[in-house]
């Protein structure tokens, strides 16, 4: 994996554990050799990432909407900061310049990020490691959710392995290098064809 990208909050929230955990992811990565390619934020917890990823003289890839650049929320340090118009160009783009995923704590805009990496995993349109790190137990809720989901029937059991999940980046980046791509709902289909 030469670079992965990094999903999580812009937000900065009152407990600074999730601080120190972005931080160091990004050091992590770039002590590792692994570029980061993530959301081109200066605020909350992809600043963090990404300032620790560049005082370890790691890579750094940010892409933001054209929106959020004129907020003034844009990182200016970043290796590479790429200006897309929407946001689907902007995951698109995640998508194209990354070789797995890594989701750290945030809202929203996380979780979509997150299903969108899983949902086109099932699809197959990529075959990258999707990982959860599961910082002071942030997605316990939503580990237990995927499993009842898979338990009920909403998520074939050969898609249920797709997101990975770890509560240390290391044992997560550990997971993701072994990773081997599930079958696709698209070759399920031709098959029963």
């Amino acid at each position: 994996m030469k670079r992965l990208a990094v999903y999580c909050g812009s937000a900065t929230p009152a407990d600074l554990t999730y601080i120190d955990a972005a931080r160091h992811v990004g050091r992590t990565l770039a002590q590792r050799g692994i570029g980061v390619v993530y959301g081109g934020g200066r605020l909350g917890l992809m600043g963090a990432v990404a300032d620790a990823a560049l005082e370890a003289g790691g890579e750094v890839i940010g892409v933001i909407p054209q929106a959020l650049v004129g907020a003034e929320v844009a990182h200016k340090g970043c290796s590479q900061l790429h200006v897309v118009e929407t946001m689907h160009q902007r995951k698109q783009m995640f998508t194209d310049l990354s070789d797995g995923f890594v989701t750290l704590p945030g809202g929203v805009g996380t979780m979509d990020e997150l299903w969108e990496a899983i949902s086109w995993a099932q699809l197959g349109y990529h075959k990258k490691p999707v990982g959860l790190l599961n910082v002071a137990g942030f997605y316990d809720q939503l580990i237990g959710f995927n499993r009842h989901m898979t338990q009920v029937g909403f998520i074939r059991p050969q898609h249920a392995g797709i997101m990975l999940h770890a509560d240390a980046i290391e044992d997560l980046l550990e997971a993701m290098a072994a990773y081997q791509p599930h079958e696709t709902i698209f070759a399920m289909k031709a098959a029963n064809l």
